[in-house]
């Protein structure tokens, strides 16, 4: 599991690649709760390049969704393969995140989001 980090202007975008599974979930969990904490509540999660995740991996989506909440932020999917999209829509997942397949209109959505709370 290898993530990458960017930073556009008040947002951030993680882009996980590999797979992301019960080993890889509490370092995962961790590291974006920090870049939540110590960044910006505003997280966009590239999934372009995720091949596989199991139940725990999607926890940790919730999970930063949940502490994006607490600093009045969000975290918005990005690009899902049809393997990862597939799990979300299962476990009807999209229905408490959003799910974008164009970074620019993910971009405006928390660009917006941060204008309405300012």
């Amino acid at each position: 599991m290898e993530l990458t980090f960017r930073s556009l202007k008040d947002i951030q975008v993680v882009t996980l690649s590999g797979s992301l599974t019960s080993i890889d979930a509490p370092s995962v969990r961790q590291q974006l709760n920090e870049i939540i904490m110590k960044h910006s509540p505003y997280l966009i999660l590239d999934l372009s390049h995720l091949n596989f995740i199991d139940a725990r991996g999607l926890s940790v989506f919730v999970s930063a969704l949940k502490k994006a909440q607490q600093y009045q932020g969000e975290v918005l999917l990005l690009n899902p393969t049809p393997v990862v999209r597939a799990l979300i829509e299962l476990t009807r997942l999209q229905q408490t995140l959003s799910i974008y397949a164009d970074e620019a209109a993910a971009i405006a959505h928390c660009t917006q989001s941060i204008n309405q709370a300012t």
